[in-house]
């Protein structure tokens, strides 16, 4: 697949437990954004950088790693804010490390700022980057440094 990097990328983007809630859910935390909101952001930046853009959210773990799995010569990279699951699981991360795909973690929320608990992902060691705390738009910086780095290292 890496020669078509320099043409369309395809990204892959996961949104896990409770994101679906969205708009409704801790507004104070997370904003009045709705998951449909994100998603056709990142569908109109994804145009922008020439990618496209699937997306997956499950409240349920194996799913989620089903798509990773999946993702294998289907997508260049992905872009996974996994909720609660990026600090309880191990599975993702050890899906994520197996697939060997670029992933960036995303987060609404400054996880650092937050409950102790949120403090440690397991998906970050595995991941090229991480960037939280500017609420939706974290997903917009997510997508943009994912695409960067797949274009750059296509070419380097």
């Amino acid at each position: 697949m890496s020669n078509d990097v320099a043409n369309t990328l395809s990204i892959l983007v996961l949104h896990g437990p409770n994101l679906n809630l969205l708009g409704r859910r801790e507004p104070g935390i997370y904003g009045a954004v709705t998951l449909d909101e994100i998603n056709h952001l990142l569908v109109q930046e994804g145009e922008k950088l020439q990618t496209k853009i699937l997306v997956v959210q499950s409240n349920h773990e194996g799913l989620l790693v089903d798509a990773i799995h999946d993702a294998v010569g289907q997508h260049h990279g992905i872009l996974i804010n996994a909720g609660a699951y990026t600090h309880t699981s191990v599975a993702l991360r050890d899906a994520i490390a197996a697939v060997a795909l670029p992933t960036v973690e995303v987060h609404l929320s400054n996880i650092y700022q937050r409950e102790a608990f949120r403090h440690h992902s397991f998906i970050a060691p595995v991941a090229i980057g991480q960037i939280s705390g500017f609420g939706e738009q974290s997903y917009r910086l997510g997508l943009q440094a994912l695409v960067h780095y797949l274009r750059k290292s296509s070419t380097g």
